[in-house]
């Protein structure tokens, strides 16, 4: 965790600029030494409220209303000497005590890319009476946020926490500002301003959302990640597990007999799936890639599920790889299965970016075909949105699925399916209703393109881009294709 406590009101610089003023042995030393004081610890900090103009906009008309009404007049010296008292005090009550109020940011030191990620600040009040304070937090400036404010009472010594949540939409690293606290006393006139001195930096990951709901839906466990479905096995491996008790339900083609035999009743062998097999995410780091949907480009969307698919496959004891390329190769992981692996992923992930240029499958296919000499499955992360552009490919994808398992994701794109869910009553909106299903048809047709030479895909939406892979995964380990 990060904290970022809050400090006195007066900063660090205003500190040289006293002990400048000190050491200043001129005649006018003495005198601007107080003048400097007041403004770093009185006025710098001093605002005025809204209770306070409305007061003094009263006691103007009020002064006006007596050229015309005399008595008013007596009125209206009463109520601008009610308010400088009451404004005397107000000062009095905020600024005649050091101790105001003490604020304490507590945010991971890692963020999660699409997630919602809570950041909780703790406010501890000093003041002998109740306080409404407006708290301020300088956000990150990658998320926009110029309206930030969250108002609260605080009785007397009282600590209160408050939260709000943060859904960062790009990688890299988020800085954190000042916290600033607008006090106000029960009076309401004026307000007094405490604000942080320090800052926290924070770096946003790669989301790991699925991958920990996987883990408890772990085989075994009575529940199920949402988006996951369960798949029939046909037949079974040949990856031997353990002999167990016959029940009912179990293959009778895979019965022990020799142990049925050594036990006097019925025994069945057990398998399980073939591990250790090499699986790699390979992902497109081209311009289609920079394409935004709901604030998250389609790198983002992909490196989120490509954390997650890699750590389900290392979870089920495969060895799983990451491989990134553009114009040219980028970051390769060689497939391992360990403990730090996934770390490794995580890392390289990170700090991967588009460089929006043409993705040069010629070099993908023959990096492939000569650094991997055992067939994996390859889970393609890429984008065509037209079939012409997926027909130049198409001779390097069959030299991928011609010694491996290729799998290649295509995105489906969620504005077109809104235009074709819409009923237009006018001739440019059926035009655009017309182009928008030949695009969605198209990407049908890329689809079924690569399924008829023989390379699998995956034509689904950004926002179900990681069960949708996972599910393929699952699918693929039942019917034994890699």
């Amino acid at each position: 965790m990060i904290s970022a406590g809050l400090l006195p009101a007066m900063p660090l610089s205003g500190q040289n600029n006293n002990q400048r003023v000190k050491n200043n042995k001129g005649p006018y030393g003495l005198f601007l030494c107080p003048l400097v004081y007041m403004y770093k610890n009185f006025i710098k900090n001093l605002f005025i409220g809204k209770c306070w103009y409305i007061a003094m906009s009263i006691c103007i008309v009020l002064f006006f209303s007596s050229f015309f009404i005399p008595f008013l007049w007596h009125i209206a010296v009463i109520a601008l000497i009610s308010v400088a008292l009451i404004t005397i005090a107000d000062l009095l009550l905020l600024f005649t005590t050091r101790k105001t109020i003490e604020a304490v940011r507590q945010v991971n030191d890692r963020l999660h890319l699409g997630e919602d990620n809570k950041v909780d600040i703790s406010l501890t009040s000093s003041y002998y009476f109740t306080i409404r304070v407006a708290v301020i937090d300088e956000v990150p400036v990658q998320f926009q946020k110029r309206d930030f404010k969250i108002c609260i009472s605080l009785r007397a010594r009282e600590k209160q926490n408050i939260q709000y949540g943060l859904v960062p939409l790009s990688r890299g690293v988020y800085e954190f500002g000042k916290i600033i606290c607008f006090v106000q006393s029960p009076l309401g006139l004026i307000q007094r301003r405490v604000y942080t001195a320090g800052a926290c930096n924070v770096k946003v990951y790669p989301s790991t959302s699925y991958l920990r709901q996987f883990q408890l839906s772990a085989p075994g466990s009575h529940s199920i990640m949402p988006g996951l479905r369960k798949v029939r096995r046909l037949g079974h491996s040949m990856e031997f597990e353990q002999i167990k008790d016959y029940v009912r339900g179990d293959d009778m083609r895979s019965i022990n007999w020799k142990a049925t035999a050594k036990r006097n009743s019925l025994m069945v062998n057990q398998y399980t799936d073939v591990r250790r097999q090499e699986v790699y995410c390979i992902v497109d780091k081209g311009r289609t890639m920079k394409m935004s949907f709901d604030g998250m480009t389609l790198l983002d969307y992909s490196i989120n599920a490509t954390l997650a698919f890699l750590g389900v496959t290392i979870f089920r004891h495969d060895r799983g790889g990451l491989i990134t390329f553009s114009s040219k190769m980028g970051t390769v992981i060689p497939a391992e299965h360990n403990g730090k692996q996934l770390g490794k992923i995580q890392e390289a992930l990170y700090s991967q970016d588009t460089d929006f240029s043409e993705s040069n499958y010629e070099a993908l296919a023959s990096f492939v075909y000569n650094k991997l000499s055992h067939r994996s499955l390859l889970l393609l992360f890429t984008n065509f949105e037209t079939l012409i552009s997926m027909e130049r490919q198409l001779p390097y994808l069959r030299k991928l699925a011609s010694r491996h398992l290729l799998c290649v994701v295509l995105f489906r794109n969620t504005q077109l399916r809104q235009i074709h869910d819409t009923h237009p009553d006018s001739l440019e909106g059926i035009y655009i209703k017309t182009i928008a299903d030949r695009f969605d048809f198209e990407k049908k047709q890329i689809a079924k393109e690569l399924r008829r030479y023989g390379i699998l895909s995956i034509l689904t939406t950004p926002g179900a881009l990681t069960p949708d892979v996972v599910n393929k995964y699952v699918e693929i380990k039942s019917r034994q294709m890699i």
